[in-house]
């Protein structure tokens, strides 16, 4: 009896790139690895940068160089999302690198699932060298439906190398906001997951590169407005998912506490460094995220206060209390 040919599915892969051609070589190679029998890759890159090393990494492999004029990898995204002709939609940053189980496991639950319009998969952080500092995330499904939901807005953040999509989602949900230089693929898949048309699946496909602690104060402080827009723009109008406003507001803390521990840790770290004006700005970014917690941890025997302070020391910065260290502002 003759075996029935196995039938080829083709996934776009949307990657936004600006500048960083080497890393787009490494993210472009994981990407054709994966290649087989069952499976090949339309790969589209968004480019809004202006080194011609990464039309050339492009061609080495065939892939769509798509320059983009609007900053932002929004932008770059929705260049690739607007040219896809692939039975499903994938994505992957050109910092980060594909495992050898990416996909396919996403494209088994959507094939088994008609009714799902997106499928999420597990992320692990990695240093710049892509060893690991984590184990795979989430640990188990994040849920679906209302839960789905509820745990987004709660701070989990489905990293978008590890998301593949029907391509009707572009017409369903449409495209990334462009105006969100920030968090405007947590905004797009908060959209997807609204529609309660998302499945997960427990397989580790994308090694996530972190920044080297202390290297994007900067950054961190331009995210914050935009990780609180988007999430005022989800939560509100899915109020029903929250039985009180304590619980809107707990949800509302998740997801900005990283921020809070971030720059609470960077303050610190800048005193102990002299960087008088970086550490004051490190605090500055703990009172944006929450005004009253800062103040009142600026007022106690905590890390944040020994920050502050150290930057007004005259004769060079203090060592902390014995008792304070970054994780004290938790107290």
């Amino acid at each position: 009896m003759t075996s029935l040919p196995i039938a080829k599915r083709k996934v776009s892969v949307v990657v936004p790139t600006r500048d960083r051609p080497k890393l787009l070589r490494e993210a472009l190679a994981s990407i054709r690895a994966l290649e087989g029998e069952d499976l090949t890759f339309e790969i589209l890159i968004g480019d809004n940068g202006k080194d011609p090393g990464s039309k050339t990494a492009a061609e080495e492999f065939g892939a769509t160089h798509l320059p983009v004029v609007r900053n932002g990898a929004g932008a770059a995204r929705n260049a690739g999302l607007k040219a896809a002709t692939g039975d499903f939609i994938a994505f992957l940053d050109d910092d980060d690198v594909w495992t050898k189980d990416a996909v396919r496991g996403q494209v088994a639950v959507l094939d088994a699932n008609p009714n799902l319009e997106a499928c999420f998969a597990q992320v692990m952080s990695t240093d710049q060298e892509l060893r690991p500092a984590s184990e795979p995330w989430p640990a188990e499904s994040p849920g679906e439906g209302d839960q789905l939901v509820r745990t987004m807005l709660s701070g989990y953040y489905p990293q978008i190398g590890a998301t593949v999509v029907r391509p009707q989602v572009r017409k369903d949900v449409g495209l990334f906001d462009e105006t969100l230089l920030g968090d405007q693929d947590w905004d797009w898949q908060l959209r997807i997951a609204r529609r309660r048309k998302t499945g997960f699946s427990k397989t580790l496909c994308v090694m996530f590169r972190q920044r080297p602690p202390g290297t994007f104060d900067a950054l961190r402080l331009m995210r914050l407005g935009f990780t609180r827009k988007v999430f005022l723009r989800h939560a509100v109008p899915e109020r029903k998912l929250w039985t009180g406003l304590d619980k809107l507001l707990a949800a509302y803390t998740k997801v900005h506490w990283q921020y809070y521990g971030y720059f609470t840790d960077a303050a610190v770290d800048r005193a102990r460094a002299g960087e008088r004006s970086a550490a004051r700005r490190a605090v500055w970014g703990a009172f944006r995220t929450f005004p009253l917690r800062a103040t009142f941890h600026l007022l106690s025997n905590t890390a944040l206060h020994y920050a502050f302070f150290a930057t007004f020391a005259a004769d060079g910065v203090p060592p902390p209390p014995p008792e304070v260290t970054p994780d004290a502002f938790r107290k």
